[in-house]
C-alpha cells in the first residue's frame, strides 16, 4: 500500500518498458527552452516534476532532471511506476533531486507542477484517453501542465500534446530533420488521441498535407541543411494562415507547435 495514497495498486497498466539513452531528448529540449514550462517551474516553492511510466530502466527520468535543473536547481523528479520491480532497479540509480516510487494515474498523491507521461497513452484504447488526462490534470499543481507524448525507438519522431488544468493547449511535433523524407513521416507518432484522426477532413490531416506541400516548397533551401528547409517550410505554413509558433532560437531540431484547437479532432 502506497503511504501517499492509501491505494492497495496503482491506477493504471504496466507498459512495455522500453526505453534507451537520449530517446526523449527533443521533447526534454523543448521542455526547457518553453516560456510556458520555465514560468511553471519558476513560480512555485516547490517545483516537483513527476515522470510517469519511465519504463525498464529509469535513464530517461534521470536525463530530465538534469535538463531541467539547468532551468532551476530546485527541481525535484520523482519517476513513477507501476510495476514494482521496475521501482527496486531504479531505486539502485537515485541521485540527488530524484526518486523513484509505485505509482500510476493517481500519481501515489503527489501534486506535481509538471508531469511527463511519455510512450505510455499509446498503449491504451483511445476511448481512456480522455479519462486518463483528467485524473492527471486533477492531481496537479496550481499552474501545472502535462506532457503526454509518444516517439520512436531511437527518439528521432517525437509528437506531444501539452494540457493545463482546463484541458489540451498544444501540439508539438519535432524530429531529426535529417531523419525525414517529409513533415508527414511524423504521423506515425501522433498521441493516442490523434492518431486515428489522420484522413482526409480531419484538422492533423490538413496540417500535415500543408507542411509537406510546404517542405516540397521549400526544397531550394536543402542546399543549406535540413534545418535551414524545415525553418522555410514553418515560414510557408504561416503565411498561409496556419498557426505554427514561430522559432524563436537556432534549433538542432525541426519543431512544429501549433494551438490544441488547430488539430483538435471534431467533437
Amino acid at each position: 500500500m502506497d503511504h501517499r495514497t492509501g491505494l492497495k495498486k496503482p491506477l493504471g497498466q504496466a507498459t512495455r518498458g522500453t526505453t534507451g539513452y537520449n530517446r526523449l531528448r527533443r521533447s526534454d529540449r523543448w521542455l526547457v527552452h518553453s516560456p510556458r514550462v520555465r514560468a511553471a517551474l519558476q513560480s512555485t516553492a516547490d517545483p516537483l516534476v513527476v515522470d510517469l511510466g519511465y519504463g525498464a530502466l529509469p535513464i530517461t527520468t534521470l536525463e530530465l532532471a538534469s535538463r531541467l535543473q539547468t532551468v532551476r536547481a530546485q527541481v525535484r523528479v520523482i519517476g513513477l511506476e507501476i510495476h514494482p520491480e521496475r521501482v527496486r532497479t531504479a531505486r539502485q540509480a537515485a541521485t540527488d533531486g530524484v526518486e523513484f516510487a509505485l505509482g500510476g494515474f493517481e500519481l501515489a498523491g503527489l501534486t506535481p507542477v509538471l508531469v511527463r507521461a511519455f510512450n505510455v497513452l499509446r498503449q491504451y484504447p483511445v476511448t481512456e484517453v480522455a479519462d486518463a488526462w483528467a485524473q492527471l490534470c486533477a492531481r496537479l499543481a496550481p499552474g501545472g501542465l502535462l506532457i503526454d507524448g509518444t516517439c520512436d525507438e531511437l527518439g528521432r519522431l517525437c509528437c506531444w500534446v501539452l494540457l493545463d488544468a482546463d484541458g489540451p493547449v498544444s501540439l508539438t511535433m519535432a524530429c531529426d530533420p535529417f531523419a525525414i523524407e517529409r513533415p508527414s513521416d511524423l504521423a506515425e507518432r501522433l498521441p493516442k488521441v490523434l492518431i486515428h484522426h489522420n484522413v482526409a477532413g480531419q484538422p492533423v490531416h490538413t496540417l500535415l498535407q500543408a507542411a509537406d506541400r510546404a517542405w516540397a516548397a521549400a526544397a531550394g533551401h536543402g542546399v543549406f541543411g535540413p534545418r535551414v528547409r524545415w525553418r522555410a517550410m514553418l515560414a510557408q505554413l504561416h503565411g498561409e494562415g496556419f498557426p505554427v509558433d514561430p522559432p524563436r532560437r537556432r534549433l538542432r531540431d525541426g519543431v512544429l507547435t501549433v494551438p490544441w484547437a488547430a488539430v483538435a479532432p471534431p467533437t
